[in-house]
């Protein structure tokens, strides 16, 4: 600006958004993989980032195919609604009655699925959600998401 330039006030248009490295992601995926094989399950688990996309997925040696997007699925659900309403896992948001009215609506939005194997990641300190985590294969949802926090546990003072 010629003559009077004035200091304008240095205004950002980026928005930066917290999230686990690719590295912390494949960590946690592994370690849940590692903790359901050591009960005798093969599961996959899927981690997903701030946008909801995958990113690191693990798949046991001999899961059933349905398991990619069933982990994906509640990885994604975990993610977003545990930001949403403030909680940590899947069996959280279904004993909360969060999954919407009686005639299952909620479930029928895309990537959305009301059952336990899911754990939101929070960063350490602030809490802010980093993403998600899902497993599926086990028998039993609960069985998921034991193995899926139980990685969340080995890593979460990586969360930082």
């Amino acid at each position: 600006m010629a003559g009077g330039a004035s200091t304008a006030r240095a205004e950002s248009h980026v928005i930066v958004t917290p999230r686990l490295d690719w590295l912390t992601a494949a960590h946690l995926a592994e370690e849940a993989v590692r903790a359901c094989a050591a009960q005798g399950y093969s599961v996959t688990a899927s981690v997903v980032d701030t946008t909801g996309q995958q990113q690191a997925v693990i798949k046991g040696d001999s899961v059933p195919l349905q398991s990619l997007s069933v982990s994906y699925r509640k990885a994604y659900t975990a993610y977003a609604y545990g930001l949403a309403f403030n909680m940590n896992t899947t069996s959280e948001l279904i004993a909360a009655r969060v999954t919407g009215p009686a005639n299952g609506a909620l479930n029928t939005i895309p990537e959305v699925l009301f059952v336990p194997g899911g754990v939101t990641l929070r960063r350490v300190g602030d809490n802010a959600v980093l993403g998600g985590i899902g497993v599926s294969g086990a028998p039993g949802g609960e069985k998921d998401e034991a193995c899926a926090q139980a990685a969340v546990t080995r890593f979460r003072a990586d969360f930082h």
